[in-house]
């Protein structure tokens, strides 16, 4: 045998390889073939749109769409659009049932969504104290079970999860809130259900536009917001703009959800599905102790606005109204009625448990 002949050592540690892989029973060449980078061939394109303006929707939801774009491997990929970029916030609902959007993330309230229990999106007074007490009441209290019955007798709407937000507090341009009396009049832009409840103080709750808001609380056509909380009104802007904050919290944490249209989800192939579903639990994560940490820095060091109370005796007054409030929504519709009793047990139970949870 010539030289030329002979096996090179790489041909020779290859045909070890081989030799021991049959005595174990193994196939070579799945074993020694270099690993496959799977892409579909024509992957899948999703329209999300949130709630946020861009500097909010960095924390709330664009972390959560690089990550799911990161780690789909080229399959999938979603489009990212804040508020207001393809369609009116409004009118996210109905452009998620007609396939204009694939993808949405919003409180039911905000968007009139088309369900009994669209009240209880976004801030709902005194239901929660904590962020916690959200992933609590959705995990051990029967919320999300409550939430997927409503949602499946909507045509081509599937509803994934619910987290937490900001708690919700009142911010004005100029005049200072130390009393329930300071209310009255002040023209404000929020959320629909605390405004609701609000308004039997004499606070105006008015709507505009997102991108509106600072222009309208510069110009003196909003009075103030009621919308969020004091690491949003930093992110935003409008800590710039508004002089006061009302220390008294309305709630604890906003209730945001994850929608998805039927028919763009069932074309998604389970082990996307799943993924999209982890980096939505990866974003609530996220978002809650950068909301937790950022509202008790920001009363503590920020020095944009000056901190106003309403006094404790006043205060309880407003606790002990939202109980009527409570019973009004209740007699909504019987399925509201179980959100309001759940909400009742949940604080009973926090107060019987005692510290650290009330």
């Amino acid at each position: 045998m010539t030289d030329s002949s002979k096996p090179s050592p790489s041909e020779r540690i290859l045909a070890s390889r081989r030799k021991f892989l049959a005595a174990a029973g193994l196939a070579a060449p799945a074993v020694l073939s270099a690993p496959a980078i799977v892409r579909a061939q024509a992957p899948i394109r999703w329209r999300l749109q949130t709630y946020a303006g861009p500097s909010l929707g960095e924390h709330v939801i664009k972390r959560q769409v690089d990550a799911f774009n990161a780690a789909a491997n080229g399959e999938m990929e979603i489009e990212l659009y804040y508020a207001d970029q393809l369609v009116p916030t409004s009118e996210l609902f109905r452009a998620l049932q007609n396939g204009t959007l694939d993808a949405i993330q919003s409180d039911e309230a905000t968007m009139a969504a088309p369900v009994d229990i669209a009240v209880f999106g976004g801030y709902f007074p005194f239901a929660t104290r904590y962020s916690p007490d959200i992933g609590s009441l959705f995990m051990y209290y029967g919320l999300d079970e409550i939430w997927q019955e409503a949602y499946s007798e909507v045509e081509n709407v599937t509803y994934l999860s619910t987290g937490a937000w900001d708690p919700l507090h009142v911010f004005t341009v100029n005049k200072p809130v130390r009393s329930l009396a300071d209310l009255k009049g002040l023209r404000v832009f929020g959320v629909p259900t605390a405004g609701r409840f609000l308004s039997r103080y004499g606070l105006i709750p008015v709507t505009v536009p997102w991108d509106d808001v600072e222009v309208a609380l510069r110009t003196g056509d909003l009075d103030g917001v009621l919308w969020s909380g004091f690491t949003e009104m930093y992110e935003m802007g409008w800590a710039d703009i508004c002089k006061y904050a009302l220390s008294n919290s309305i709630t604890g944490a906003w209730f945001g959800s994850y929608y998805v249209n039927t028919p763009s989800w069932q074309k998604v192939p389970p082990h996307l599905q799943q993924l999209y579903r982890t980096t939505i639990d990866q974003s609530h994560y996220y978002r809650m102790i950068w909301y937790w940490g950022g509202e008790a820095k920001l009363r503590v060091e920020g020095e944009k606005m000056e901190l106003t109370s309403i006094p404790p005796e006043e205060w309880k007054q407003v606790v002990k109204d939202a109980e009527s409030f409570w019973d009004e929504v209740a007699g909504e519709s019987p399925r509201a009625a179980r959100v309001v009793e759940i909400f009742k047990k949940y604080s009973g139970d926090m107060e019987k448990a005692g510290y650290p949870y009330r």
